[in-house]
């Protein structure tokens, strides 16, 4: 057994995901406590801040913790499912950005101010964009993986011959004990990088919390669209239909979109998230159009698709 073999029995099985569900939990509850317990030193004055709003303010806003390590999890589950499903990979995309926004709701819940005037205040306004826009990716996702279980139903067994669908699942697998490391460096480095331009000042901390998704995120997905764009070449060793090529090459549009988002804020990075979400949607059923038409016409491209099975 190679040493990526080993790696990836140890994090990426179904085994190593039930154990490390159960740290995420125990974690998300132990942070959970810990931001209360900082609340409580601030409303008690033993804490000092300035800020009048923030993290640090209202008890509801303790919940952004918790939220946090859920959506670490997401990231785990998306590093999980890459060399088993590429729909899937892709969908827990569509999931961690729809739990982004949904941690931003539970901060911004802090924030509201109830006046006759509710579009004129930013905060409420925002509030009021997220909400709407986390009803339609909840429904957006669900549609993606319906049309994906459309797909496996319609699928074909792949004609690829064996060698090369071992080699191509050996790869992603790869990529996948590969990916692990690199996002755990990507995470710790943001974090102290973070710290350090916030100088260890509270205030400063709460300041750049209103960009604490350009921290880590951004570069994640800066990476997942370069792994995307790897995959995707290799994919040609494999087949050359051109209505999974056309899908393999508009899931990472869909990744770039999500990306463009952090670098925009208000209603604007709302609207880039839904239309990346919506892309994907659309792709996935005009792809499963042609997956129908190949097999009512008794022809069966080659595939790259594939869901695999623990051992």
């Amino acid at each position: 057994m190679t040493a990526v073999s080993k790696w990836f029995s140890l994090l990426l099985t179904d085994r190593a995901k039930k154990r490390i569900e159960s740290l995420i939990i125990y974690t998300a509850i132990l942070g959970f406590l810990l931001h209360l317990l900082l609340i409580a030193l601030v409303h008690f004055n033993v804490l000092q801040s300035g800020v009048e709003k923030g993290l640090l303010q209202n008890p509801i806003a303790a919940i952004y913790t918790p939220f946090s390590f859920i959506i670490v999890y997401e990231v785990y589950l998306l590093i999980y499912y890459l060399p088993r499903s590429t729909t899937i990979y892709i969908g827990k995309q569509y999931e961690i950005i729809t739990l982004i926004i949904i941690r931003r709701l539970f901060k911004d819940l802090s924030h509201l101010e109830f006046t006759e005037n509710w579009i004129s205040v930013p905060y409420d306004l925002q509030f009021t964009v997220d909400l709407i826009a986390t009803l339609l990716l909840f429904f957006l996702i669900l549609l993606f993986y319906r049309l994906n279980r459309n797909q496996l139903r319609l699928q074909q067994p792949s004609p690829m011959p064996a060698p090369q669908l071992a080699r191509f699942i050996k790869l992603k697998k790869t990529v996948s004990a590969l990916l692990l490391p690199v996002f755990f460096t990507l995470a710790v480095y943001s974090l102290l990088h973070w710290i350090s331009v916030s100088l260890f000042s509270i205030d400063r901390l709460l300041y750049t919390m209103k960009n604490v998704n350009q921290v880590f995120f951004d570069d994640f997905f800066t990476v997942l669209i370069l792994v995307d764009v790897l995959l995707l070449l290799f994919s040609f060793f494999h087949t050359d239909s051109f209505y999974k090529i056309i899908r393999n090459s508009g899931f990472i549009i869909s990744t770039i979109l999500i990306k463009l988002s952090f670098a925009a804020e208000g209603i604007l990075n709302v609207l880039l998230i839904l239309v990346a979400v919506l892309f994907g949607v659309i792709l996935l059923w005009i792809h499963n159009r042609y997956e129908r038409m190949y097999q009512e016409t008794e022809f069966t491209p080659p595939q790259n698709e594939e869901v695999i099975k623990e051992g």
